[in-house]
């Protein structure tokens, strides 16, 4: 009897040992290499001043005509501290701190006709054919990513908008545009805060 909860206390230490301390360790160190230290450290994304302006995994709300419209999301979010937000601030109110998750409705559901019609009739003033990815939200519903269709969608819109040439936001789309992972599995998917960091990049005609 001693003998075996002896062995079970040494059992146990060795796993506590491997999984509470050399497991991450280890993940923590490789997280550290260069070519590892972007994704590690939430794949953070900066303007050209430097400044933080979000994550490349976590989607933000764009609705201004002048850029590329985001994925609809079932909650507000942001990276604004407590000390950060100021509910007096337009932008700051569209974009409270939330959790992520999906509205679990189902197609005949009256609520979900109800949110995404307004979301359809916005889309067709604005000359867009509705596709599935401007019309409802993602899983997480923190999706930072809109299909190669719903991009270049937007593009006649922007253009105009932004007195730009439509080509030069073909090419944006395109350099945006993330391939399937490992080359196999989902689809190409385009960034929208990336593309419309760029965006904000390219001169505009006066």
């Amino acid at each position: 009897m001693i003998r075996e909860i002896s062995r079970a206390i040494r059992v146990s230490l060795v796993l506590w040992i491997l999984t509470a301390i050399l497991y991450p360790a280890v993940i923590l160190t490789v997280g550290l290499l260069p070519p590892l230290q972007y994704k590690a450290n939430g794949s953070i994304i900066t303007n050209w001043q430097g400044q933080i302006v979000g994550s490349a995994l976590i989607g933000q709300p764009f609705t201004s005509d002048k850029y590329f419209w985001s994925r609809p999301s079932t909650t507000n979010y942001s990276s604004f501290t407590k000390e950060e937000f100021n509910p007096t601030k337009p932008e700051n109110i569209t974009q409270r701190t939330g959790t992520s998750g999906a509205s679990n409705l189902a197609p005949s559901n009256p609520d979900l006709i109800k949110r995404i019609e307004p979301e359809i009739n916005r889309l067709k003033q604005a000359g867009i054919p509705p596709t599935a990815d401007l019309i409802y939200t993602s899983g997480s519903s923190l999706d930072s990513h809109i299909s190669v269709e719903s991009a270049k969608a937007q593009i006649t819109r922007v253009a105009k908008v932004r007195s730009l040439n439509p080509n030069q936001l073909e090419i944006l789309v395109t350099k945006n545009t993330d391939d399937r992972f490992l080359g196999i599995f989902g689809e190409p998917g385009v960034n929208v805060l990336k593309l419309n960091l760029a965006l904000d990049n390219i001169p505009v005609a006066r």
